[in-house]
């Protein structure tokens, strides 16, 4: 979209858009003062006057158009919701930025959509990404300097009536552990799973406020998660048991209990044989298989920043994770700057 050309005295130009970068010499230095696509106010004129800019060119919008920084405004408002800051526009751009600690949250499907749109730009981090206040999050902008209002319409009844983006804090706080095995339970061998996963829950504030160790059998596993349930806890996790063996009877254990399976099984490696459910309380309730114990990154640092945060995940969330869902096993472990869980 084009914009006609027109040459007026500097003090008419006050909310008209410069068509051209302007640059300011002093004995000390040669800047760029006012660059191409600036909207000219009050507060400029006495520089500009100085600069010997008495007339100077400016870009005359046609109706139904908007200049770049109106257009990152609307993308901005579209965009931004709870707990998310902003900064600009600058050069025609908008910056949104974390304002406290939690997980990053929008549809990537409505975004494609919104960029499917020519001539308008919307970069943003992964979804579902742990950030920490002050990260940046998303940048938006329109391509031209200035565009058709109508598409700025079209991206607002895309990203309908609720901002697109969110960052959600983490809420819950306490965990109930139940260890399973005969190994562990008689002694054999040392629990090395129950510390490895207090570790991981400490980083999102999730603390270990019961701790059952039962033998194997699944009425025994059923009776610790109600014994468990018992102690009011926001998030059950079983660890061992989660194979196909004839002697691991923690899945058929969590659906006995009473849970609604969410998946027993996920399309990410490691940690395929990986289960969720929920009771009718909300609590979730994870059954973890033993990578998550010794393996750098698994499908539970993906999911459990989610969980930490009340957000309930579905099927579909769990399918998703194929694209991306495949850890390369680097021998240095670089999570969560790495591939893994990048999906589409």
């Amino acid at each position: 979209m084009s914009a006609d050309i027109k040459m007026i005295p500097v003090e008419q130009a006050i909310g008209t858009v410069l068509c051209h970068d302007m640059t300011r010499i002093t004995e000390n230095e040669k800047t760029v003062r006012f660059r191409k696509g600036h909207v000219i106010k009050a507060e400029d004129i006495p520089l500009l006057l100085a600069m010997g800019k008495e007339r100077i060119y400016i870009w005359e919008k046609p109706a139904g158009t908007l200049h770049e920084d109106e257009a990152a405004e609307i993308l901005a408002a579209l965009c931004r919701g709870d707990n998310i800051g902003r900064q600009g526009p600058r050069e025609g751009k908008i910056e949104l930025f974390a304002q406290i600690n939690g997980v990053f949250e929008y549809d990537a499907g409505v975004l494609a959509r919104i960029n499917e749109i020519d001539g308008l730009a919307v970069a943003a981090r992964h979804p579902h990404t742990p950030v920490k206040t002050g990260d940046k999050l998303a940048g938006m902008k329109a391509v031209p300097l200035i565009i058709e209002e109508e598409k700025l319409r079209r991206a607002e009844n895309l990203a309908g009536v609720a901002p697109l983006m969110k960052v959600f804090p983490y809420v819950l706080k306490r965990a109930a552990v139940i260890t399973t095995g005969n190994e562990v339970a008689k002694g054999r061998i040392q629990d090395a799973f129950t510390p490895a996963l207090v570790k991981k829950l400490a980083a999102w504030d999730i603390s270990v406020s019961t701790h059952i160790t039962v033998p194997d059998g699944i009425d025994r596993v059923t009776g610790a998660i109600a014994e468990a349930l018992r102690s009011a806890p926001e998030l059950i996790l079983c660890t061992g048991g989660m194979s196909v063996d004839p002697d691991d009877n923690t899945p058929g254990a969590i659906k006995q209990s009473g849970a609604s399976i969410v998946t027993y099984g996920a399309p990410v490696m490691p940690g395929v044989m990986f289960l969720l459910g929920y009771f009718d309380n909300g609590v979730p309730v994870l059954g973890l298989p033993a990578c998550v114990m010794y393996a750098g990154a698994t499908i539970f640092d993906l999911v459990l920043p989610r969980i930490a945060a009340g957000l309930r995940l579905s099927r579909q969330d769990f399918t998703r994770m194929g694209a991306g869902g495949l850890c390369l096993s680097c021998p240095r472990c670089c999570y969560p700057v790495c591939p893994f869980g990048r999906g589409t």
